[in-house]
């Protein structure tokens, strides 16, 4: 579905709500910014969300969140806007969900200034409404990391590793799929760290920070058990830039698309992959999402069984040994027969390869702080495992 049949879906989807809602009617935005006499809605920025708005009154406002492309689609609806309120009356916003329901608990924030949202949410999920305090604040629905600050993360560990980032390939819009190693780059063992092949999936991304944090800072002890890590943050960038709830600029699920490689992204790493030297081998693969609840899914029946000795060495009986971080452990192909990270790379290099699902409501500090202590764990499991 092209941009403007998506709005003209969109904006007659808006309309048609509206009008069952009783007078006034829903005024459809022609644009990305909404606006009445004493407030402004606008979503132009980095990670905003793909969305119709339409004023219902003076500080009443209607946004319609909608998917990338037509549905049926992954129901993980981002959103995310800013606003400018004069006055000191609250703002209502009702957030209404198209090939959806509410997920995300509402995050506002005004400079250094965060929080949550109080929210009341319909019956059948299909809306969600919010009130905004008086003044200037933008309100997604996790916190809002963009390609940006990815950038900064980079650029942070790069002066820790005193080694660059380097680009892997671009993406549609031609944003840069960027990446950096730890340890050696002759290390014969390769470890393979990914992110935000789903855009909103952002609980992933924060402990995948800390999780890179600590294994920068234990560089050299990586190097000493001839061990490299490949990290490729942020693998979708066109979806995390434009708002997506799911797909990248191709309208593709990037983790259900590793084995076809239609995509520049996918592509991007595979092309790295095979580029290594013979020396250099895959010996470990962790993807980073959100969901429901923390969970690993791991190899189930399929492990060999040096693959089942590491999992033990690294996850298990880990699984409430963190504060605040309980987890568990699903030996299981989650998605058979789709082309999912965790089973191309476990089918293409016989490796283990995990996918680390971290809740959508997770404590944050405590996610980072496991994420630390696993990266540790996973640190000595490396140190004694078959080689």
């Amino acid at each position: 579905m092209g941009i403007a049949a998506r709005y003209l879906w969109a904006g007659l989807a808006l309309t048609l709500g509206a009008c069952a809602q009783s007078p006034p009617p829903a005024v459809v935005a022609q644009s990305s910014t909404c606006r009445t006499a004493s407030v402004m809605l606008a979503f132009d920025f980095d990670g905003a969300s793909q969305a119709q708005c339409a004023v219902i009154g003076e500080r009443a406002f209607t946004v319609l969140v909608t998917p990338e492309h037509a549905p049926p689609i992954n129901p993980s609806p981002w959103y995310a806007f800013r606003y400018e309120a004069d006055g000191a009356a609250p703002v209502s916003v009702t957030l209404r969900y198209l090939g959806g329901s509410h997920r995300y608990a509402p995050k506002w924030r005004s400079g250094d200034v965060a929080r949550n949202l109080p929210v009341t949410v319909s019956d059948n999920g299909a809306e969600a409404s919010i009130e905004l305090p008086a003044g200037k604040a933008v309100v997604t629905a996790q916190e809002l990391i963009a390609p940006s600050d990815t950038r900064a993360d980079l650029l942070r560990w790069s002066k820790m590793l005193r080694t660059a980032p380097f680009t892997l390939g671009r993406s549609h819009d031609g944003r840069p799929i960027e990446a950096i190693r730890i340890g050696r780059q002759d290390a014969p063992r390769l470890v393979v760290l990914m992110g935000r092949q789903h855009p909103p999936e952002v609980t992933g991304a924060i402990a995948m920070q800390a999780f890179v944090d600590a294994l920068a800072e234990r560089a050299d002890a990586l190097s000493a058990v001839e061990v490299q890590v490949l990290v490729v943050p942020m693998l979708n960038p066109d979806g995390v830039a434009r708002g997506h709830w799911r797909a990248n600029r191709g309208a593709v699920d990037l983790n259900r698309d590793w084995g076809d490689f239609t995509q520049p992204e996918t592509r991007a790493v595979k092309a790295w992959l095979d580029a290594l030297p013979e020396s250099v081998h895959p010996a470990l693969m962790v993807d980073f999402h959100s969901t429901a609840r923390n969970l690993f899914y791991v190899q189930g029946d399929e492990a060999s069984p040096a693959q089942a000795r590491f999992l033990a060495a690294w996850l298990g009986g880990r699984e409430k040994a963190f504060s605040g971080y309980p987890f568990t452990i699903e030996p299981r192909n989650a998605n058979p027969g789709s082309g999912t990270a965790k089973n191309w790379f476990h089918a293409s290099y016989a490796i283990p390869a995990y996918t680390y699902e971290v809740a959508d409501t997770a404590d944050r500090d405590a996610a980072r702080s496991a994420a630390r202590e696993l990266a540790a764990g996973l640190l000595a499991a490396l140190a004694g495992v078959d080689r």
